[in-house]
């Protein structure tokens, strides 16, 4: 199974793709602009963060929970780039960024990213979807003898795992 792999940031392809929608076509327009649809390059620390919300509940006399119940799933993250070309600050901002005159209201831009693990050494990928992205955050750097780096924080509606051996989707098989 591809999941049992040791995979490094070299082995990883950032990959946005617009959704059916009108957040989505806006996003297209700066995806296709800037012709990032294909791959996202000069992308370093990719991190992705799942919340879930436990309540604990506790009997009177009991100092460990009885019990959890599930709450609400908060999905976020942030990604690095090494390059400035106005890109992800315009999927952050919209049509605002591009054209100030531009009138309330306006959609932000929402995408689902691909963050695909693969290694040509051995059998097997493993890809993370992250979906209904949106931009939080947008920030630069201009260190005096580093790099030129930005970075955006994101938040999202859900994220997907999908383990692939030699074409085949494998995972756990659930039973209702």
């Amino acid at each position: 199974m591809a999941n049992t792999n040791v995979f490094t940031g070299a082995h990883g392809t950032l990959t946005l793709a617009p959704l059916d929608n009108a957040e989505g076509r806006d996003a297209d327009s700066v995806v296709s602009a800037y012709e990032i649809q294909q791959g996202v390059g000069r992308v370093i620390d990719i991190q992705v963060f799942v919340r879930t919300d436990l309540e604990e509940f506790h009997e009177i006399g009991r100092r460990y929970a009885t019990s959890l119940h599930p709450g609400n799933i908060h999905v976020s993250g942030r990604v690095g780039r090494a390059y400035i070309n106005g890109a992800l600050l315009g999927l952050l901002l919209g049509r605002k960024s591009f054209i100030p005159s531009t009138v309330e209201p306006f959609v932000q831009p929402a995408f689902n990213m691909t963050i695909q693990l693969k290694d040509p050494a051995v059998v097997g990928q493993a890809q993370l979807v992250v979906s209904g992205v949106k931009f939080q955050d947008w920030s630069f750097r201009l260190p005096e003898d580093e790099f030129v780096m930005e970075e955006v924080t994101f938040k999202a509606l859900a994220v997907e795992i999908i383990d692939i051996e030699d074409t085949v989707t494998v995972g756990p098989v659930f039973v209702d």
